[in-house]
């Protein structure tokens, strides 16, 4: 009977190190008003010197393409 209670102590001390990143996560996520990670700017809205680049070399071959 030992040997059992000692394998669920073992079990739960491995389950309480597995879960505890879920329980964490939780806990900031519930901590912030439903913003996990603070307040974060949503992708796609800010302007980009990348973006604008690609945008431009896109439009640019778009032109190119469409003249021939």
């Amino acid at each position: 009977m030992g040997g059992v209670i000692e394998l669920w102590i073992w079990m739960l001390v491995i389950a309480c190190f597995a879960f505890a990143p879920l329980g964490y996560f939780i806990y900031m996520y519930t901590m912030k008003n439903g913003e996990p990670f603070g307040d974060i700017e949503p992708h796609g809205d800010s302007e980009s010197a990348v973006l604008n680049v690609a945008g431009k070399v896109i439009n640019m071959a778009k032109g190119l393409i469409g003249k021939k």
